[in-house]
């Protein structure tokens, strides 16, 4: 007697059932998505929703493997100077040779972000936030997604909390509804900017201590963990599920990795910490802005 066929897929993601019902496989077979930002936040969200058996990818990086990634994003030695998009296509390729996926090494463009938005079904927001040039990217690729009614889900890492931000776009409305403009984003302000996007609530006390750090020495980059990221593809990848069935999802998710696994005595310290530490912050964050204000 001959065998029936196998279908690939229905082997591969056989172990999603029970969990994904069959009409949400499918669905997420069907759709299309843009990971824009392919490093800690994008780069996160990668695997994990090829593993749960997203097919189609858009991927949309201008950066490169650093020495200084390696110790949260997905990527070997062997990686470092090559492009972040065309690591995570080849990463896909490798778990499922059948996805597609589609690759832009410019990042996210004024000029063709409207048809890269266009083309997908959800988009994941990993692009950067520590530099002028990354909230201008970043604002575009809102403000096409609320044009398109794509929805958003972003992803902030601090410290060992994984915020997440859920945009619906799908109704009408603008871009990070409303929390920032687009001449705000021309002033370049990046604390500024972070502090209307992201609720001061969210903010663990050791996040605000480095940005402190951070102020006080003049240091450009910003301490990020390999847990905290990881936090950001496993949220996301069950968002996806739920945002594609058209079940309604949380527009503000925060898991504190470092809070569910310490005892709530240390968790009581430092809630009783934070409102000195954010005064101090907040002071230190107003003084370096308002200089850079005087310098341009």
């Amino acid at each position: 007697m001959t065998p029936l066929p196998i279908d690939v897929y229905d082997e591969f993601t056989s172990r999603n059932r029970g969990f994904v019902p069959p009409e949400s496989q499918q669905r997420l077979r069907a759709a299309t998505v843009l990971v824009a930002g392919c490093g800690s936040t994008g780069g996160a969200v990668v695997e994990p929703l090829t593993r749960l058996g997203v097919e189609d990818f858009v991927l949309a990086d201008n950066g490169s493997y650093e020495l200084n990634n390696l110790n949260r994003q997905s990527a070997g030695r062997e990686d470092i100077g090559r492009n972040k998009a065309e690591v995570c296509a080849r990463r896909v390729a490798e778990i499922n040779p059948r996805a597609r996926t589609w690759v832009d090494t410019d990042g996210i463009r004024p000029g063709t972000v409207a048809a890269m938005v266009g083309s997908c079904d959800l988009v994941v927001d990993g692009v950067d936030v520590t530099e002028p040039a990354g909230w201008r990217a970043k604002y575009a690729l809102h403000e096409a997604a609320a044009r398109a009614r794509r929805p958003v889900i972003s992803g902030y890492d601090m410290a060992g909390t994984q915020y997440v931000r859920f945009y619906d776009y799908r109704r009408p409305g603008t871009a990070f509804d409303g929390a920032i403009t687009a001449a705000q984003v021309e002033e370049g302000r990046t604390w500024s900017l972070l502090r209307r996007v992201v609720p001061l609530r969210v903010v663990p006390v050791e996040m605000l201590e480095s940005a402190r750090r951070s102020v006080a020495t003049g240091e450009e980059s910003v301490s990020q963990l390999v847990y905290t990221s990881m936090l950001f593809g496993a949220l996301t990848a069950r968002m996806v599920i739920d945002v594609l069935d058209g079940r309604p999802v949380r527009r503000h998710t925060v898991v504190d990795a470092h809070r569910a696994v310490r005892p709530p005595v240390t968790h009581l310290v430092t809630r009783l910490r934070k409102p000195w530490v954010l005064a101090l912050a907040l002071r230190d964050l107003a003084v370096l802005e308002h200089g850079s204000e005087r310098r341009r």
